[in-house]
């Protein structure tokens, strides 16, 4: 698969390094839940960078690991959607939402850490 997945702390990120086929993206999806639950995942960072094209089965993909994720009590943050991927996902009005998105893993990183800290917080 054209996937790398490593763990960093309590978190997992999936870089994808080149367009999948419908099979690979479920293939990610169902590999990418397992794993972030069997290590009990805080957070999933996905870096599409390597996607040429987010279409409308690969957006509702993404939104199901995210929907998954935090029913489990984690949170997804996409990076590296292409300046011209974001502007195609605009105009097909492509649902990602409870996706949060960052420009890099650096600040998906600060990312994550604000929304599990401030969760954290609100159950107090």
């Amino acid at each position: 698969m054209s996937v790398l997945i490593s763990r960093q702390g309590d978190y997992l990120i999936a870089s994808v390094v080149s367009d999948l086929s419908d099979s690979q993206v479920v293939a990610l999806r169902s590999e990418l839940i397992d794993r972030a639950c069997a290590l009990r995942a805080r957070g999933i960072i996905l870096d599409v960078g390597g996607l040429d094209v987010i279409d409308s089965f690969v957006a509702r993909s993404l939104r199901s690991i995210a929907l998954t994720m935090r029913l489990r009590g984690a949170e997804t943050v996409v990076v590296g959607i292409r300046p011209e991927v974001a502007i195609a996902m605009v105009q097909f009005d492509l649902d990602l939402v409870p996706i949060h998105a960052a420009l890099d893993i650096d600040e998906a990183f600060l990312l994550l850490e604000h929304r599990i800290e401030g969760n954290s917080e609100d159950e107090r």
